[in-house]
């Protein structure tokens, strides 16, 4: 009996191992493609030691360089972002991040409170999927999914992505259960420059009125930061595209005017902040470039600095260690996207943009 037993514990183990084994190999790697589908889960490999957690979508992750704000004013950070990220997304990210630690401050960009429900499988994907299996998490996907979708997907993802058996490529073996640290402390570089053309102007709304469903999550966000000791600054970040409209900016001073909060528009700050629109982009005033990001970076650090009295720790030994690292794979990557550039006159590296996620 004790053997049978044995033997079918063996079975159900092996059963387990295999499932979770084709789960791994089935789900996209993010490596040579939509690197966005990869920051979440990079943050649970870093040391949980910052002072600034950003969350939000492309204008933190691709807006604001962690090691800048390092370098000159020993600010440590960390941008909890991914592809168009809702913000009950960010809300429930920030939830598991206080988990993990407790910043002195939190940054979130507002451009998420135009969307009041769910938006895409394909975008919830990138930034659900990437989050460790918890309470958390499952709160996070029932807030999130269409109504094609369903919780248990997300739970056993093998049950989404099965059918990718005839897209699997080598990259799907080699970074199986290892991959390439692809962020800079959630920082999405690039070095590539496409200007902007022409600054878009806002179509009129029906209603400019920010959703209940947006402010719920943003009073909750609010509530947890301050039952936490947290400083929450809300954020416009300066990208001309999406358009930010004035009545959208009206209702953010008026939320951190009742909630004692500070707001700050960086798109009208662009020209004090240095960023020249021809040079500081890579795809036509959407995403910031490194050159953009570094600068928005320094003035933002000086604010984070000046006026939220966050600690310099550049003499700290323990955290001088871990940026060393961090600075050295940073320059890196920058030599790596130079070289690119200059021979092939593209970032072959950096693969598809995610505006072509729908076709994954």
């Amino acid at each position: 009996m004790m053997k049978k037993i044995l033997i079918n514990v063996l079975a159900i183990g092996l059963a387990i191992l295999v499932l979770l084994f084709f789960q791994e190999l089935f789900m996209p790697k993010y490596m040579s493609s939509i690197h966005e589908g990869n920051l979440v889960e990079e943050y649970y490999d870093e040391e949980k030691k910052h002072d600034v957690i950003f969350i939000g979508d492309c204008e933190v992750f691709s807006n604001i360089s962690p090691v800048t704000l390092w370098e000159h004013y020993g600010i440590t950070s960390y941008i909890r972002g991914s592809a168009q990220q809702l913000i009950w997304q960010s809300y429930y990210l920030l939830e598991e991040t206080l988990k993990y630690e407790k910043p002195e401050v939190v940054v979130f960009n507002v451009l998420a409170m135009k969307y009041d429900e769910p938006q895409k499988e394909a975008y919830n994907r990138l930034t659900l999927d990437g989050m460790k299996l918890s309470l958390t998490k499952l709160k996070a996907v029932r807030a999130s999914m269409m109504e094609d979708e369903s919780m248990i997907s997300y739970i056993f993802p093998l049950l989404r992505y099965h059918s990718r058996w005839n897209e699997l490529s080598l990259e799907d073996f080699k970074y199986l259960f290892d991959k390439d640290k692809i962020s800079h402390n959630g920082y999405l570089m690039r070095i590539d420059t496409k200007p902007v053309d022409v600054i878009p102007k806002g179509r009129r709304l029906a209603n400019y009125q920010f959703g209940d469903n947006s402010y719920h999550y943003l009073e909750l966000m609010t509530k947890l930061c301050k039952e936490n000791g947290i400083e929450l600054i809300l954020i416009k970040s300066p990208s001309v595209y999406p358009y930010w409209y004035e009545e959208w900016d009206e209702q953010m001073v008026q939320y951190a005017k009742e909630h004692e909060l500070t707001y700050i528009n960086f798109l009208k700050l662009a020209d004090e902040i240095g960023i020249d629109y021809g040079k500081d982009t890579y795809d036509g005033g959407l995403h910031l470039n490194l050159s953009g990001a570094e600068k928005f970076s320094l003035y933002i650090g000086q604010i984070l600095s000046e006026d939220f009295g966050l600690k310099d720790r550049r003499e700290d030994d323990e955290y001088k260690k871990i940026w060393e690292e961090k600075i050295s794979f940073y320059y890196a990557m920058k030599e790596d996207q130079e070289r690119e550039l200059k021979e092939y006159g593209y970032l072959k590296s950096y693969g598809a943009m995610v505006q072509n996620i729908e076709n994954q």
